[in-house]
Formats: structure tokens, C-alpha cells, sequence
């Protein structure tokens, strides 16, 4: 494309504006980043106390030479592997230099990028604008309520395109509502009153640096006199949420331990868990180098013994601070947060952090290993029945689903598939585990991978890119085989993989009894889970959230969206709908459903007659019991 920038006095007489505006349709392309250093450094001031009308109000200064400037709005976010950057909440841009208003245009082609013309003689401009959070979760995630405010600098900032983010320095600062204390990665070089003033940092590392903040905190060392600061950083709706157990505060820090003998080496100066336990703030699972954001309802210690169910976030978003932050794929790892992102080896970040997820949880006590199998058992019947997408597809190209989804509600999401390289990839790796323990009669396993291939250079958090190429022969090492045909096989296959709870020692069943992730799940979600059996998953309000492809019940004709009234001519509930497919078992008499589609009401026939249906791992005795050992603290 050929363009010429159009000299000030001709933008004049054609847009009817200052001299100072620019015309996009007849811009240069956005500045692609360089690996230079900035000249200057950013000053960024977030005031963060609007919390009733949940606004950010942005002030800015930009050191800038006289001439075009395009300022960036960060568009692909990491942990979110996708272009979701909240354009839509960015509002009320005024750029100024010298006190005088300087007219801006947003990019042709590119809506995230702005370009201003910077007059003579002026070293910088001043960009003010606000941030509009969600109102309701329907808008989006809310990040704002009256006890708690989460900044996310991508949300808050923008930076100069033409460089790489990490050669950036910015000074940032925000002000808190009156009483919050906060919890970051970012260290504090002031604090004035509400407003808390940061240290400079690049501004990659800025983004990588979010801050919790609340009327209701408690921050916990969870590695007292280690060689590098933990801490967790809570805040919550009330007070009372904020009571930990002694067996709680243990299991926590047995997971930074866990974390330590599995890498050996730490890739942080300093690492901060931030969690909300909150019913307000919008829920999150999101890494970053340095720390991570959390959420968990607030009875998460407070009701210990029963709030077990997704107790392995903490340890999924800890572990990414060696897979996926320090080492990340190399089409993943972009020089600034506006050129697209690769995420083909997501089954390797993603996945194998939901593989040592799972594992680390009960090697701290997070989890038991009983808890632990029973979620096993669970994934792994996904990839048994709960997947008939992967008749079309495979992990491999659900590695596109951060972009093609970006996690929106699926008609079909079983048919469909969507970020199996989650889930799926954990199964993958459970096999590689037992086959690295086959190769070797148990001398080798999945453990040394991960010390091999994420725990070297102790106290590096310099990103350290790595191909497929790296995975495989890395494995090698471990163990010689032919790992790149053995993992293609894996990811690029249309079945899944259950083999590495087979060669661990375990087979999975099903039978009538809900294993209790089954009643976890239904009593968190209030819903009742026909998977496995009549194929479907109903709300406790009738709602029908899930209907298994091609499975009995969408063989009948039912369908989500639709609302069951009656089962069998009684009143709809989930016992009823339960106590009726029992009784199919041995009635030759199709289940029947009333339900409503719209404003038609119709009766659904499923003619299924083998009764409830639960997933459930059971020991083989015949087979070493690896899985146990897996599992064991170490």
C-alpha cells in the first residue's frame, strides 16, 4: 500500500479541524515494534476510587518527538492467548501537548491504534481518558464493587507503537479508595495518602503486574525466611472470609514447597498470589510471571472441608510462572501486546499446567488424592464420551479456540470442542508420564521433564521461548523414543486419550453412584448432570445447559435452550428426572419430557433404558499403581 502524510495545512482545509489532525486513510502503517530503547520515560496515574459509577479515570504523559505518533491500546492479552483487549470500555480520549488539544484519528485498519500529530517544539503529550468497567457481568467481567478494585494496567494504559513493550519505562501510580490496601508484584517507591506510587518498570512487565485491592485484606508469608518472597494477598467481601485454618495456611504453603522440589529453580525475584473470595468481583484464573489472579467463593477457608472443588486454581496459576511465563511457545511470545499471538503449543502451556495442577494440588494437600482421582476421572470421561467433536476435530486446532470462541456460550460446545487443549492436553501428558516410567521400569517420569525443561537458571524471569522441536528432544533425553510421532499422534488424533490411566494402574468405570466431584459440581452449579447417560444437563430451575451429540436424548429431538416442565408427568426436579431413569432401567417405557421451546410446549420421548451413569477411576491390581505415586508429596 502506497501512502503519503499529509502536511498540516492541507488536513486543515479538508477535515475543518486544527493543524494538527491526521487524516488515517492516508497514514504509513502502524510501526512495527523494534528492539530499541524507548527515549523517555511513560508517567501513568490511575485513579481507581469511582468505584460506585466502576469508572478509571486516566491521566498520561508520553515523552514524544514532533511529528506522527501512534499510540497503542494492548490488544492481545496474555493468559487470555487472544484479541480481547476491552476497546469497547475505552472512552473519552483527550490528547493534549503544551496545554494546546491535539486531534487524534484511530487507525483505518486497526481500531486499537491512534495517531496524533506531535507540533514542533513539543517533548511530550498528555493523554487523558476513562475506562467504563462493566455494570453487570453481561457487559463483561466486573472488576470493580464497593469492597474490591482489580487494575489491570492493559485496561488503564496506552503505549507508543514502534518498540517493544519490554524496552519501555514507566512510572506508574494509582489511587485507591479511601481504606483499601492492595496486593502486586510491583513494588512500592511511595505512597501519599490513597495514591500508591510504583517503581519503573518496563511496561510488559507493567501489564504482567496487576493489583488487587480491598477494604477487606490479609496478606500471608507463605515461604517464612525463603530465598524468595511468597506471599498470598487476599481480599474479600467481608471481613470474616478472610479467617484462614491452620490446615489451610499449611496446604498452602506445602504448595509453594511441592513447587520448588518439581522446577528447582524459581523464575521470580518475588511472587504474589492475589485472590478475591467473592460473590461481586467477576471470577478469574489468570497468570503472571511474578504473581497471579485468583478468585474462589468466600467460604474458601472459612468452610474448608467443603470447599475443595477447584482447589487446584492456585496451583495451575503458580505453576505458570514456569510454563507459559519464563518458557512459552515461540509463536506465543511477542515483542508487544498488539501483534498477534501464535498459540499452537498451548496443549504444552496450558495443558501440562493442568496436568502438574491437578498433581501439585495433592501433593500439597489442597487436594486428596482421592479428590484428585475423582477429578481425574472426570476429565478423562470427557475424552471417553463427553467429546464426539473429535470425530472432526483434534487438540491441535482447538489450539485456535482462543480466537475463533474467545470463550463465548457454544450451542454444541461437546460437537463443537472448544480450548481441549486444556483438559486434553492433561490427558496427554498423564500418558507421557507413564510412558517415560515404562521406558525406564519407573526410574524416569514426567517429574524430570519438568526440572529438564522449566527448571533451569535459577532466578531468571527473562521470557525463554521454545519450539516443539525443543519439547521432543528434551523427552529424548529422558528417555530415547520417538516423542515427536508419539505426541503428534496425540494432539493431531480424533480420539481420546486414556492410555496413561491405563498404564498407571487404573481403568475407568462408570456405575449409578455419583462420585463426589458429580455432587460437588451439581450442588456449585445447581444443575443435574445426565451426561453419561440419557446425555444431557439440566438447570434446578429446568434449563437445559447441555445436550450430548448424536446422544439419546438429542436423538429425541431435545436441545439446549429448551426448559423442562414435567418428567413423566410430574413435576420437574432434579430427583425426579434422576429417580426416572432409574426406573427405565428395568421400565420398557421411554422417559418422557414436557418442555417449553419458546412458547410451544411439546412432549420429548428418550427412549434410554441403562440407567444413571457416573465416571469413576477403579485400581486394576494387575499394573503397577503409578497414578498413586504420582500423586504422593514428594
Amino acid at each position: 500500500m502506497k501512502s503519503t502524510l499529509l502536511a498540516s495545512a492541507l488536513v486543515a482545509a479538508l477535515a475543518g479541524v486544527g493543524a494538527s489532525a491526521i487524516r488515517a486513510d492516508d497514514a504509513p502503517a502502524v510501526p512495527a515494534p523494534q528492539d530499541v530503547a524507548f527515549n523517555g520515560t511513560l508517567k501513568l496515574t490511575v485513579d481507581a476510587t469511582d468505584v460506585d459509577h466502576r469508572i478509571f479515570r486516566v491521566k498520561e504523559t508520553i515523552p514524544a518527538q514532533p511529528g506522527p505518533l501512534v499510540l497503542l491500546f494492548p490488544e492481545w492479552i496474555p493468559g487470555h492467548h487472544s484479541p480481547t483487549g476491552p476497546i469497547d470500555q475505552f472512552a473519552g480520549l483527550v490528547v493534549t501537548a503544551g496545554g494546546k488539544r491535539l486531534e487524534w484519528v484511530r487507525d483505518k485498519y486497526n481500531v486499537y491504534a491512534f495517531r496524533v500529530d506531535v507540533p514542533a517544539g513539543a517533548s511530550s503529550v498528555d493523554v487523558e481518558f476513562q475506562t467504563l468497567t462493566p455494570q453487570d457481568p453481561r457487559q463483561g467481567r466486573v472488576v470493580m464493587t464497593p469492597d474490591i478494585v482489580n487494575v489491570q494496567w492493559n485496561q488503564v494504559s496506552l503505549y507508543p507503537a514502534g518498540y517493544n513493550a519490554d524496552r519501555i519505562p514507566i512510572d506508574a501510580s494509582v489511587k485507591l479508595p479511601a481504606g483499601f490496601q492492595y496486593g502486586s508484584a510491583l513494588e512500592q517507591a511511595g505512597k501519599d495518602g490513597d495514591t500508591v506510587t510504583f517503581k519503573t518498570i518496563d511496561y510488559d512487565n507493567l501489564v504482567d503486574s496487576p493489583v488487587f485491592a480491598g477494604r477487606y485484606f490479609k496478606r500471608v508469608d507463605l515461604d517464612p525466611n525463603g530465598r524468595s518472597p511468597v506471599h498470598l494477598n487476599i481480599v474479600a467481601d467481608s471481613a470474616k472470609a478472610l479467617e484462614i485454618k491452620p490446615e489451610a495456611l499449611e496446604a498452602h504453603r506445602n504448595l509453594v514447597k511441592q513447587m520448588d522440589k518439581l522446577y528447582g529453580a524459581r523464575h521470580y525475584n518475588h511472587y504474589d498470589f492475589l485472590l478475591a473470595l467473592t460473590e461481586k468481583l467477576g471470577g478469574i484464573g489468570l497468570e503472571h510471571h511474578r504473581s497471579s489472579e485468583n478468585s474462589a467463593s468466600p467460604n474458601y477457608f472459612t468452610e474448608w472441608d467443603k470447599s475443595w472443588l477447584g482447589r487446584d486454581l492456585l496451583s495451575h496459576e503458580y505453576n505458570h510462572s514456569w510454563d507459559g511465563k519464563y518458557r512459552r511457545g515461540a509463536d506465543l511470545a511477542t515483542p508487544n501486546f498488539n501483534v498477534p499471538m501464535g498459540d499452537s503449543l498451548l496443549w504444552v502451556y496450558e495443558g501440562q499446567t493442568q496436568f502438574w495442577g491437578n498433581v501439585v494440588a495433592a501433593r500439597s494437600g489442597l487436594l486428596s488424592q482421592d479428590q484428585a482421582r475423582d477429578l481425574l476421572a472426570f476429565v478423562a470421561a470427557t475424552y471417553d464420551k463427553g467429546r464426539p467433536g473429535l470425530s472432526w476435530r483434534n487438540i491441535q486446532d482447538t489450539t485456535n479456540d482462543p480466537t475463533i470462541a474467545q470463550r463465548r456460550p457454544l450451542s454444541y460446545r461437546n460437537y463443537q470442542m472448544s480450548e481441549d487443549y486444556y483438559s486434553g492436553g492433561q490427558m496427554v501428558w498423564l500418558d507421557v508420564d507413564t510412558k517415560l516410567r515404562e521406558l525406564t521400569k519407573n526410574k524416569r517420569s514426567l517429574d524430570d521433564f519438568a526440572k529438564a525443561f522449566f527448571g533451569m537458571k535459577d532466578g531468571d524471569w527473562k521470557v525463554n521461548p521454545y519450539t516443539f522441536e525443543d519439547v521432543a528432544s528434551t523427552l529424548n533425553g529422558i528417555a530415547p523414543y520417538d516423542w515427536a510421532t508419539y505426541l503428534r499422534d496425540r494432539i493431531d488424533g480424533h480420539k481420546g486419550d486414556l492410555e496413561g490411566i491405563e498404564r498407571g494402574g487404573w481403568k475407568l468405570v462408570y456405575n449409578d453412584k455419583p462420585s463426589d466431584v458429580v455432587k460437588a459440581a451439581e450442588g456449585r452449579r445447581h444443575y443435574t448432570d445426565l451426561t453419561y447417560s440419557a446425555g444431557f444437563a439440566v438447570s434446578s430451575k429446568g434449563s437445559i445447559s447441555d445436550v450430548l451429540w448424536d446422544g439419546p436424548a438429542f436423538k429425541a429431538g431435545l436441545s439446549p435452550g429448551m426448559t423442562v416442565v414435567a418428567v413423566n408427568n410430574k413435576e420437574f426436579d432434579g430427583d425426579t428426572l434422576k429417580d426416572a431413569v432409574t426406573a427405565a432401567k428395568t421400565d420398557k417405557a421411554p422417559i418422557e419430557l414436557l418442555v417449553k421451546n419458546f412458547d410451544t410446549y411439546k412432549t420429548i420421548k428418550i427412549d434410554y433404558h441403562e440407567g444413571l451413569k457416573y465416571p469413576h477411576l477403579e485400581r486394576d491390581k494387575g499394573k503397577p499403581d503409578w497414578l498413586s505415586e504420582l500423586y504422593k508429596a514428594k
